[in-house]
């Protein structure tokens, strides 16, 4: 018999329970998940999965389980009060439970604004469930399928907290331990989206409802779009046609890496609103002192910039860089292809060495720089330029071939992965560890 967790989505003989996930942030667009939470228990055999993750800082966590006939409540006492408890004890074995259940024919997540629907999805898809009586202990996918992934925005809102700089903390929606801003919140929910719930007037007018739906189409440029003015009129129709409508093709939680296709989907690659996505590629590395400079150029008029980058002074390391708004991140995501052995090249993914085979260099292998920018209310000429600017020359591109001895003794800021300012905050989190960040986001230094 196969595994149900390899057959695809949609097919008529995987038998596992479909969930749909539901995402927003705090404000307007968690009304909006709690609206299509009601609009879709109405269905028979559909059961809404609430976390209020409130009070978790104390240990307790709130959990609501109904149907369009009957609610439950419980109270949970966790001994780490954590993302991640909630998430390994209690909502994935749940998932499972309810999934063995004949009267159970969707589970629909309402996720707390604390929940990232990306790492929710990992976990499922990665996590081992253990304990749970009458089933072998193994991810919650042999139970449950990613059925679509809904987001739900404040029209109005949305693009201000996606460009800004403020921490959720400072904001006062999260523990001070959790150093995650809201930009980069509001960006993952709408990016992983497979379908959005916009609700409320986009700022003054068509304009700036001609920019949101711009972005939009860039970030997310496959997940179609309900514009809701006023969203306690919405109702089951509305949000079950709004599900109905997302692409056979669309991403319904799988997570990719950082080896993955930048630019996934069609996104418009025009500008409308003054909105544009633009690409940057080179095949010669950054110099990282005028790098380092040069990152400034993504964090003002920009939403996010995201890919892979070979810094001179780190030829065996990929480097991962991801912004949001006015905060960046830059990780390691593996080594090149150029340095792994036959055995290592191997236990690779096929499609990432085959892509990399169309541009291989007889000096440098599969290195090169690979980003792909949202620019929003910035320059893509000044940009460009800053980015050139940050290459080496001629010359330093001779001594990375010829001498890399040297190169290495350069003034290297990324040299060590660290928290930006200065001071060492300690490595990020990794999302499967507390459900707070994307799989694809190695942590690093952070400005």
């Amino acid at each position: 018999m196969s595994d149900p967790a390899l057959l695809s989505h949609g097919e008529p003989h995987d038998r596992r329970t479909p969930v749909v996930v539901l995402a927003g942030f705090a404000g307007l667009a968690e009304d909006g998940v709690d609206r299509a939470a009601e609009a879709l228990r109405e269905a028979p055999g559909t059961v809404v999965v609430r976390h209020d993750l409130s009070q978790l800082s104390e240990g307790i966590v709130h959990r609501t389980t109904s149907t369009a006939t009957n609610e439950n409540s419980a109270v949970l006492e966790l001994a780490h009060g954590c993302v991640s408890c909630t998430l390994r004890m209690d909502l994935l074995p749940l998932l499972c439970t309810l999934a063995a259940r004949e009267s159970v024919d969707r589970i629909v997540l309402a996720l707390d604004p604390a929940f990232e629907a990306e790492a929710v999805c990992h976990a499922i898809e990665h996590v081992v469930v253990a304990g749970v009586v009458g089933r072998l202990d193994g991810p919650a996918r042999r139970d449950v399928r990613v059925h679509a992934v809904l987001t739900s925005l404040d029209a109005a809102e949305w693009l201000t907290d996606a460009t800004g700089e403020e921490t959720l903390a400072e904001r006062g929606l999260v523990h001070a331990e959790d150093d995650r801003t809201v930009a980069q919140l509001a960006v993952g929910q709408v990016e992983f989206a497979d379908a959005v719930l916009a609700l409320g007037a986009a700022g003054d007018g068509v304009a700036d409802r001609g920019r949101l739906g711009a972005v939009l189409a860039r970030l997310t440029p496959d997940a179609p779009v309900a514009w809701v003015e006023q969203p306690g009129a919405l109702g089951a129709g509305e949000v079950e046609a709004l599900l109905a409508r997302i692409p056979a093709h669309a991403r319904r939680g799988r997570v990719f890496d950082a080896h993955s296709p930048l630019l996934r989907g069609q996104p418009p690659l025009t500008s409308d609103f003054g909105v544009v996505l633009m690409e940057f590629a080179a095949g010669r590395p950054f110099h990282p002192e005028r790098l380092h400079e040069a990152l400034d150029v993504l964090l003002d008029g920009v939403v996010t910039a995201r890919g892979r980058v070979w810094l001179a002074t780190q030829p065996d390391e990929v480097v991962w860089l991801e912004s949001a708004g006015g905060g960046l991140r830059v990780g390691s995501a593996g080594r090149w292809l150029a340095q792994m052995t036959e055995a290592e090249l191997a236990l690779q993914d096929q499609d990432r060495v085959a892509l990399a085979g169309l541009r291989w260099d007889e000096r440098f292998g599969d290195r090169d720089i690979s980003l792909v920018i949202l620019v929003h209310d910035g320059d893509p000429a000044e940009i460009r330029e800053a980015l050139h600017w940050a290459l080496v020359e001629d010359d330093e591109l001779r001594m990375v071939e010829r001498q890399p001895e040297l190169v290495a003794r350069w003034n290297d800021p990324f040299g060590e992965w660290h928290e930006d300012p200065c001071a060492d905050s300690g490595d990020s989190e990794h999302p499967v560890e507390d459900a707070a960040g994307a799989p694809n986001n190695p942590g690093g230094e952070a400005k």
